[in-house]
């Protein structure tokens, strides 16, 4: 075990045990059929880190993916996601693009969004931003529910969602990620597009 740890570095179950330790977080322990998450309680929500796996054909590819169920009375929904080289041509096929008057921002990341005034008002958090921005690869939004075959969620329920390829095992990045959930939930709340309310909702 020495010699892998030295070839590969510390493993996901330490490092998240560890960033579990740093935030006052569940660590379950994953078993043959069940990957390990980490759980954090905010208030009233549950803000829960994992990862899954999708094959396609032979080969699979895995995502780190962080989730937090929460009550959207209005259905806002949003996706905020790193431009790239096909951005472009997206825009020129009618992809939404919305700015919000932050020069870099508005250079740096897609914003497409249900409502407007409502992502104005969310990005206009300079924590949220930031801490956006300091993500190397992001894909942020809110889901209605987890998809084909998985979880649907009450009524009026919705997810919180982040997702990127590979498994991160970065602490302070985790960290980083579990501070911007915890940003934009507070402030979803203060201005009524998120209500601080248990969801009635389990993940696992």
């Amino acid at each position: 075990m020495g010699i892998l740890r030295q070839i590969f570095g510390p493993s996901k179950e330490e490092m998240w045990s560890q960033l579990s330790r740093e935030i006052g977080a569940d660590f379950q322990k994953g078993g043959f059929f069940k990957e390990g998450k980490v759980v954090l309680a905010h208030r009233e929500w549950e803000i829960t880190l994992d990862t899954y796996t999708v094959s396609t054909g032979k080969s699979h590819v895995t995502y780190t993916r962080i989730r937090a169920p929460f009550v959207n009375p209005d259905g806002f929904r949003f996706s905020i996601y790193r431009k790239n080289i096909f951005s472009g041509i997206a825009k020129l096929l009618g992809t939404q693009d919305i700015e919000i008057g932050d020069s870099y921002f508005d250079d740096e990341f897609i914003i497409q969004s249900s409502s407007q005034d409502l992502v104005y008002r969310l990005l206009s958090n300079l924590e949220i931003r930031q801490l956006i921005q300091n993500q190397p690869d992001i894909h942020f939004s809110v889901k209605d529910d987890e998809g084909l075959f998985r979880k649907a969620f009450p009524e009026g329920v919705d997810e919180l969602y982040f997702q990127t390829h590979g498994v991160i095992t970065d602490v302070e990045r985790l960290k980083a990620l579990f501070d911007l959930f915890v940003a934009v939930l507070d402030q979803l709340c203060r201005f009524g597009a998120g209500y601080e309310k248990n969801p009635g909702t389990d993940l696992s």
